[in-house]
């Protein structure tokens, strides 16, 4: 039996509280580093346990830590990743409205490993609870000693400052993100150079989601080699799986990385009564779609990608047969076209023209070429831009077109939709 370690807490009455997170053991790892450790035999111990990132790339995140230069007059930054705009995504937010400490405490913990004194958090406006919990959070911690000047009576000094975001989903995009805190439009920067050496104000930044973050304490409290042994080899430790869509029991479900796809849609109560799965989106809306004879796939990075998709932020949408395969591929279009940035013209225009035609395809006015033409605009798009946003869609709409040519054939052929 799997026991919890990221959502241990989750269900605790007043599990947002400081008393709260000490009693379970909170901030025993910040000791720990303090005590114990030099920055550099931090960075080698998350080396070690090969956690990967949570926010959708998969980088390794001690390898990343790596890449901050050791010796420069710049200050050093943390930036916390906490936009979570993909759509079927809401792991993030129950860490932080439910157990902020956690997060405070890993951003402690990383800041203290690649060498930085300010770390910020870049939140989704919208997300009023987590934003007020995170700043009673920091306050206490400030109180406590494990933020500010001279932590546990160290030589280390650190702080944390909440920045809020306006929805955009561009944001998640690192550099896109980092013009925002400078007050800049948010537009994907190129790259290199990469953050690491030049991000935040040209100065080296690491930039973590919060799930990944979350993870640190645990790994410096119960080993890299205790991490290793969750789940499979190259990609290890506890998971954050949102489920949602035509199940039973949607919701937050942390289970091992690598569980099989099937496995995990039956925790989440399979499907409703009389249906049966026709698909289902492993990653949020970027990642393309698995039919229902590909969920064996076990949810981790290197499994997926192998299937054709890609394990991204593991927001889970499961898709029934009462659902047009046609309507999710325009609906999911429609909302990357809405959120392009407009910087490359691939994505600006192409996806343009994308939603378009499937909106004529869907309406039952779709004409003969229509999906040859749908092909050669995922070409011209895919690959073309500065960030992935335009690939996560082409991708997304490549995938239906293959597994599901069918359905779109039928809405030219019979001009109208099938399921209406």
């Amino acid at each position: 039996m799997f026991e919890p370690v990221l959502l241990k807490n989750i269900d605790v009455p007043d599990s947002h509280l400081l008393s709260t997170y000490e009693a379970g053991g909170g901030y025993q790892a910040l000791a720990k580093v303090l005590r114990e450790y030099t920055p550099d035999e931090v960075v080698e111990l998350v080396k070690r346990s090969n956690l990967r990132g949570r926010g959708g790339a998969g980088f390794p995140t001690g390898m990343k830590w790596s890449f901050v230069p050791k010796q420069v007059d710049k200050p050093k930054y943390l930036c916390c990743n906490a936009d979570e705009g993909e759509p079927g995504t809401f792991k993030d937010r129950i860490i932080m409205e439910r157990d902020p400490h956690q997060l405070i405490e890993g951003l402690a913990v990383s800041a203290y490993a690649i060498g930085a004194k300010t770390a910020y958090v870049y939140i989704r406006g919208e997300y009023v609870t987590a934003i007020r919990r995170l700043e009673e959070a920091i306050a206490e911690a400030h109180e406590k000693g494990y933020l500010g000047s001279r932590i546990l009576g160290s030589d280390f000094n650190f702080t944390v400052h909440i920045h809020c975001g306006a929805g955009a989903y561009i944001c998640g995009e690192e550099t896109a993100m980092l013009e925002s805190l400078e007050g800049k439009r948010a537009q994907p920067r190129l790259k290199p150079p990469f953050p690491a050496v030049a991000g935040l104000y040209a100065s080296p930044t690491v930039i973590n989601n919060v799930e990944t973050l979350a993870c640190v304490p645990h790994i410096v409290v119960r080993g890299p080699d205790w991490f290793r042994d969750i789940g499979p080899d190259k990609s290890p430790g506890p998971k954050l799986y949102c489920v949602s869509g035509q199940v039973h029991k949607p919701g937050l479900y942390e289970l091992p990385m690598g569980i099989p796809l099937r496995e995990l849609v039956d925790h989440a109560g399979g499907p409703l009564p009389g249906r049966k799965i026709k698909a289902v989106i492993p990653g949020g809306v970027s990642a393309p779609v698995i039919p229902e004879h590909g969920l064996d796939v076990g949810m981790d990075f290197d499994s997926l990608t192998a299937a054709g998709s890609m394990l991204g932020s593991a927001g889970v949408i499961v898709i029934d047969d009462t659902t047009c395969m046609v309507k999710v591929a325009t609906r999911i279009i429609e909302f990357f076209h809405h959120e392009s940035c407009g910087k490359c013209t691939p994505c600006r225009e192409g996806l343009n023209w994308v939603v378009k035609v499937l909106r004529r395809i869907e309406a039952g006015d779709g004409a003969p070429g229509d999906l040859e033409q749908l092909e050669m605009l995922c070409k011209g798009i895919f690959g073309n831009t500065f960030c992935a946003l335009g690939d996560g869609a082409a991708m997304g709409l490549r995938a239906a077109l293959a597994h599901f040519r069918d359905e779109f054939v039928a809405h030219i052929e019979e001009r109208r939709c099938p399921f209406h």
